[in-house]
């Protein structure tokens, strides 16, 4: 997934943060928080040329930074399709852009952020703050 890596590498130098929400204020992307139920995570819409990530706002802080990342990978990596609702049983979804989606949210998390010598995975993930839960998108 080279094309993703250098998205995020230019995006993080272009913005100087890994933080999805800032980078999405800074790209005039407005995230809206809304009651979305249980299952809806968020979505991401473009109307009228107007981008927008749509939140549930139930979420748990990491859930809410992984869907606005994986929200922001639609909109870097997908423009012009209005993505289907990110819904929590989605997140192991088999289809492309989804697939494409979750890897640079995770990737964005990471950031910068390189495995030290000999850490394992799970040491390295845990100490970027990604919950166990989510380790199977890196």
């Amino acid at each position: 997934m080279a094309r993703t890596d250098d998205i995020i590498r230019r995006l993080i130098n272009a913005h100087g943060t890994n933080d999805p929400l800032k980078i999405a204020a800074q790209n005039k992307i407005m995230v809206l928080f809304e009651e979305l139920g249980k299952n809806i995570w968020g979505y991401y819409a473009c109307i009228n040329r107007i981008p927008s990530i749509h939140i549930n706002n139930r979420l748990d802080d990491f859930q809410t930074l992984f869907a606005i990342a994986h929200e922001l990978g639609h909109h870097k990596m997908h423009p012009g399709i209005n993505t289907p609702f990110l819904r929590k049983n989605t997140l192991f979804s088999i289809d492309k852009i989804e697939r494409e989606a979750n890897d640079f949210a995770m990737k964005l998390i990471i950031g910068n952020n390189k495995p030290e010598c000999a850490e394992t995975k799970q040491c390295f993930l845990l100490r970027c703050g990604i919950p166990e839960e989510f380790h199977v998108f890196y």
